[in-house]
């Protein structure tokens, strides 16, 4: 084959971590970096010679002659883009979550499959190893029958992740989905993480979503929720977030057995076996999304994170908008703290409520989480 020729949709932000990624490949000689678009012109030096900017994506895919495009947008800029980028005959790594709306998903799967394009889902959790050595555990019962399965992340977020751009917190802009909220995007990757290891990825895998979401923030999105999923034919999962903690804790995903209890610390490669007899760690490999893109195109090898396997966490993505707007915490129970981290808001006791909620396989109201009205 010959060398993909590679765009990039989003320069700045995170995006800047793609141009450094795919510049890199491109001095292996795995790719060219061809083209890319931002509204805003990359930092001076920041792109490799020879690729060339865009004000902005339809006129970057218009140009022609690219093979992968990377999308690094606003949510509700997703589905436009990846969409234009099938359309033209590419393959596409596409940020989480792929789209703002479980019809956009709908439309971009079937506008993929039509063409034969590859879509990649940025989660980046779902390279790790760690995923299927997980699910090799389960099956060889490492922890008996399965009973539930947990996910969670208790971050500290400082007043200026809330202001970051015109979208940041927001669930509606101009009559457009937005869904930047703790469950859909910063923490996106604790649910899309426990649906992979249960092995119900495909949107008919969820069978029912009840949702509890608060704010703190001054912020129109949720910022402290809970989520429990019915699963087919599995336990069911708990998802129990927050962007208000004290300090910050290492997210994972939790498995609870009849004999035991595994950890998959996500964003660690990270697996403790926690049992009477032999418990055990290990740490795992992981393997970038880009670059397993790049062997399915030239290989055939199967996609990490494909787009038909972001179905699940897309039923989650819509109810969160179905649902009614996340209710305000009472500022008696948050405080503003100043510390290394910035200026943040700290829900009191919010650390106990979430590992509470996850035992009870609950919501907030349901366990009497002080912080509830």
């Amino acid at each position: 084959m010959k060398t993909p020729r590679i765009g990039i949709v989003g320069v700045h932000g995170y995006g800047a971590q793609h141009v450094r990624r795919v510049a890199a490949l491109q001095e292996q000689g795995r790719v060219v970096l061809a083209a890319t678009a931002d509204p805003a012109p990359p930092d001076p030096g920041a792109l490799p010679g020879g690729a060339v900017h865009h004000a902005d994506a339809d006129a970057m895919i218009a140009a022609g002659g690219l093979d992968v495009v990377i999308v690094a947008t606003p949510i509700h800029t997703h589905a436009a883009i990846a969409g234009a980028a099938v359309d033209a005959g590419c393959d596409v790594l596409l940020e989480k979550p792929p789209t703002a709306t479980l019809a956009e998903f709908r439309d971009l799967l079937s506008r993929a499959d039509a063409r034969g394009a590859l879509v990649q889902v940025g989660f980046q959790s779902l390279g790790s190893d760690a995923v299927p050595a997980v699910r090799a555990l389960i099956a060889e019962g490492a922890v008996g029958e399965v009973r539930r399965y947990g996910a969670t992340g208790t971050w500290v977020r400082a007043d200026r992740y809330f202001t970051r751009s015109p979208w940041a917190g927001r669930r509606r802009m101009a009559g457009r989905v937005v869904a930047d909220g703790a469950l859909t995007n910063p923490l996106a990757h604790a649910t899309a993480t426990a649906l992979a290891v249960a092995g119900r990825q495909h949107e008919d895998d969820v069978s029912g979503l009840d949702l509890e979401m608060l704010h703190a923030n001054d912020i129109e999105a949720d910022d402290t929720s809970v989520a429990r999923f019915a699963l087919r034919d599995a336990p069911s999962l708990t998802t129990a977030v927050t962007l208000c903690g004290a300090v910050r804790e290492e997210p994972y995903v939790e498995v609870v057995g009849t004999s035991g209890r595994l950890r998959l610390y996500y964003t660690l490669d990270l697996v403790q076996v926690e049992r009477d007899d032999a418990p055990f760690t290990r740490l795992h490999g992981r393997r970038p999304l880009l670059e397993n893109l790049l062997d399915a195109r030239a290989t055939g090898a199967p996609l990490l994170s494909p787009l038909a396997e972001s179905g699940a966490f897309m039923r989650l993505v819509d109810g969160v908008m179905a649902a009614p707007d996340p209710r305000a915490i009472d500022a008696a129970h948050w405080s503003d703290v100043d510390d290394e981290e910035g200026r943040h808001r700290v829900v009191r006791g919010v650390e106990d409520a979430i590992r509470a909620a996850l035992r009870a396989e609950s919501t907030f109201t349901g366990i009497g989480a002080p912080f509830i009205c």
